[in-house]
């Protein structure tokens, strides 16, 4: 909760900026006027456009559980698996990295901001991918491939290719929950047991 609420702070002060610098927070006004402020200066030689970036990009970060905001995701393993299901596959997860696609009109007038999803999503995917190879847990094993795999569609981002994101989003958001749901179906057969070093020889044949 502690995490998600330093996310929400930057979110809200992204938007108090944006009102602020342009009078409105309509995505169809911001998207019209967005060019004609891309190059207002903000505070030294930091451009508004690239402040509010950094300031969505945190709360996107934090959301999708990215590299250094990420640590309530791999404790939320702690629920029911259905739950995690839920919060892996279709709700939280996915909210930052829908608020950078969203807000993708933004995001194009700001190079600053492209680099720093680039930088922040690669070594999001390579760190987390490592890390999952070397957990016991089935569902941490799963929690730790979705942040990975967040970090592909952050770094999709990055390259401008929004469409690609959105894709990966809404096909994660598929075989994820199936993933969890098949973890929870083995975590129940073998009463309760998530170490997967206990559970390999098993072999299960219709009866």
């Amino acid at each position: 909760m502690l995490i998600n609420r330093v996310g929400d702070f930057f979110l809200m002060l992204a938007i108090v900026v944006i009102f602020v610098s342009f009078k409105t927070i309509d995505f169809f006004t911001l998207s019209a006027l967005v060019h004609v402020y891309s190059n207002k200066i903000f505070f030294g030689s930091l451009l508004t456009i690239d402040f509010i970036g950094i300031l969505l990009i945190i709360g996107a970060v934090t959301k999708s559980a990215q590299i250094g905001l990420h640590g309530w995701l791999p404790d939320a393993m702690e629920g029911p698996t259905p739950v995690s299901a839920l919060i892996h596959a279709a709700t939280m997860v996915t909210a930052g990295v829908y608020l950078i696609i969203r807000c993708s009109f933004i995001f194009e007038f700001s190079n600053l901001c492209l680099d720093i999803l680039v930088y922040l999503s690669s070594i999001t995917v390579l760190v987390f991918g490592v890390i999952g190879c070397f957990q016991y847990d089935i569902k941490k094993i799963i929690a730790f491939s979705t942040c990975s795999q967040l970090g592909y569609m952050v770094l999709a981002c990055g390259l401008s290719g929004y469409n690609f994101a959105l894709y990966h989003l809404v096909n994660h958001a598929s075989f994820k929950a199936l993933l969890f749901l098949a973890a929870g179906s083995i975590i129940h057969s073998m009463n309760n047991e998530q170490d997967i070093r206990k559970l390999s020889g098993i072999f299960f044949k219709e009866t």
